[in-house]
């Protein structure tokens, strides 16, 4: 079923999601390995963010992740800078709650959002950007299917020290031949 797995659910993010969002956008350990701009904000800020660039725009789609059996949101999934014309997007993800880190839930996550892509959405790529010490991510995004296609060396600096920033992208036929082969 489209937006469900055996354990997540996507819907689609709404107003009333500001508050939880706001606690994970503020979760340093939470940002640490997905947000350049580590920084406190004020709920005002995460309001404004919320209404004009998330639910605000037509170049976005933000889902939180729920965990089907308590109906917990655990995190989100987006779609920012959605061309549609080249049929191109990129693509996020921050599990919020951290006793959900390592157990695959951001794997199922991550393959229904491109499930919707690839299959509804009709997208030729999508494409993220990850921390390079971001091992666990880096690991999942290749399983899935995405290709390291360069990186900005040294871009972003994080506990004193100096990091590249990897990006990658998946084309829909690749997505499409490895569920082919995976059935």
């Amino acid at each position: 079923m489209l937006f469900e797995s055996s354990r997540v659910r996507l819907r689609k993010m709404t107003k009333e999601d500001t508050e939880l969002y706001h606690k994970w956008r503020n979760d340093m350990e939470v940002m640490h390995s997905t947000n350049s701009s580590l920084d406190v904000y004020p709920m005002e800020a995460t309001k404004e963010f919320v209404d004009h660039v998330i639910l605000g725009s037509h170049s976005a789609k933000c889902y939180i992740m729920v965990e089907k059996g308590d109906e917990i949101p655990i995190g989100i999934v987006s779609l920012i800078n959605i061309d549609y014309k080249n049929r191109n997007a990129e693509c996020i993800i921050d599990i919020g709650e951290k006793e959900y880190w390592g157990k695959g839930y951001g794997s199922e996550g991550l393959k229904l959002l491109l499930d919707y892509v690839f299959y509804e959405m009709n997208l030729h790529r999508v494409s993220l950007k990850v921390f390079s010490f971001n091992d666990r991510a880096i690991r999942l995004y290749t399983k899935i299917g995405f290709q390291e296609e360069g990186n900005s060396r040294q871009s972003l600096f994080r506990n004193g020290e100096w990091h590249d920033i990897i990006h990658m992208g998946l084309l829909q036929n690749e997505y499409l031949e490895k569920q082919v082969r995976n059935i």
